[in-house]
């Protein structure tokens, strides 16, 4: 009996341990879990600290920009700050944006763009368009990572001289709807360029050498109205052009070579008052269009008058015939002398003057 109670009390001790055994073990390994699970949380939360951050401030009617001294202002990638009431924006703020990728100050009241945009260096995207800009600051230049520049809606007379030569990852501009005279002859090395929109401008040329745009897809040039009147001979060597918006200008002539643009597919002319190619081939198409200009390459449509002989003409007039008047035996008139065919009244019949002189010199 005793031995009995005592084997039943060692079952009972070694239960005992076996269950104290497995509580210790998933406490242990609960703890291990919730130090797994500490690690992680606090793993992301620096990596959330080290990500890129996106600040949008738009549409909040501000008058200046709030910086909180507690973020890292180097840390932001994407700025929204438009529609707000922004006239100015402080050359400190710019400066201390060193990782900033796009940049949306469109539909405000800024005078100018901080010089110090220039030290955007990673910059890719900048819209400024709705403002009242008069210029861009040459430090822009510097931003050579940029690949869209918005700058529609403003007061813009022109753009930076050089600022073909430094942004040559630019892919996008967009300067429609200021007052640009001119592009500067640096647009023409922006090789990368795909957009080139500067409609409703005040343009009175482009660039002679668009030649070197060979990523060029889309020009609109439109509405500058009775400022732009022709259109340089190397817009028909853009050969990776497919739109092309030259409607409601002054251009009488489209030049011959756009006749070679083979992946042009849209082309408005609209609102000129062309003469070659004539209204009736314009409404035929592009595909008429580029068939009569590659033609007049050829010399197909000369339309300017052949030179005549004015041998022939003079002879209708009588000039050289003579052949009412008496002749003698060695065939000079009767009536004149030799001497009075070779005076100065004669002569002066003969000059270049009279003979390629108007119509109303001679009657038929």
């Amino acid at each position: 009996m005793k031995m009995r109670m005592e084997l039943v009390e060692r079952r009972g001790r070694q239960q005992q341990r076996q269950e104290e055994k497995g509580a210790f073990e998933r406490k242990s390994s609960r703890e291990k879990s919730t130090r797994r699970r500490m690690t992680i949380s606090i793993v992301e939360e620096e990596e959330e600290e080290e990500s890129p951050k996106i600040v949008d401030l738009s549409g909040m009617s501000l008058d200046f920009i709030p910086v909180n001294p507690t973020i890292n202002l180097g840390a932001i990638s994407k700025l929204h700050i438009s529609n707000n009431n922004l006239q100015s924006i402080p050359e400190s703020l710019t400066a201390r944006l060193l990782n900033l990728v796009e940049l949306d100050m469109h539909s405000n009241q800024l005078n100018s763009i901080p010089n110090s945009i220039g030290c955007l260096s990673k910059l890719k995207l900048l819209n400024i368009s709705g403002n009242l800009l008069l210029s861009l600051p040459k430090t822009i230049e510097n931003c050579r990572a940029l690949e869209e520049l918005n700058a529609n809606f403003n007061m813009l007379t022109h753009l930076p001289d050089t600022i073909g030569f430094e942004l040559i990852n630019l892919k996008k501009l967009c300067i429609n709807s200021n007052k640009i005279a001119h592009l500067p002859y640096s647009t023409s090395h922006l090789t990368n360029l795909r957009v080139l929109d500067a409609r409703l401008n005040c343009l009175r040329s482009l660039p002679d050498d668009l030649e070197n745009l060979i990523n060029l897809e889309i020009l609109n040039v439109s509405q500058n109205f009775q400022y732009l009147s022709k259109l340089p001979y190397s817009v028909g060597f853009l050969i990776s052009l497919h739109e092309l918006d030259v409607s409601y200008n002054k251009i009488t002539e489209l030049p011959d070579s756009i006749g070679c643009l083979k992946k042009l597919q849209k082309l408005s002319v609209e609102g000129n008052r062309l003469v070659s190619p004539p209204p009736e081939v314009v409404e035929q198409g592009i595909r008429a269009v580029k068939q009569y200009l590659c033609e007049k390459i050829n010399g197909m449509h000369d339309k300017s008058p052949k030179k005549k002989s004015w041998f022939g003409k003079l002879a209708r007039c009588s000039t050289f015939s003579g052949a009412n008047l008496p002749r003698d035996d060695f065939g000079v008139p009767s009536n004149r002398t030799i001497d009075a065919i070779a005076s100065p009244r004669f002569i002066a019949m003969l000059s270049p003057r009279r003979l390629l002189s108007p119509k109303t010199y001679f009657s038929k």
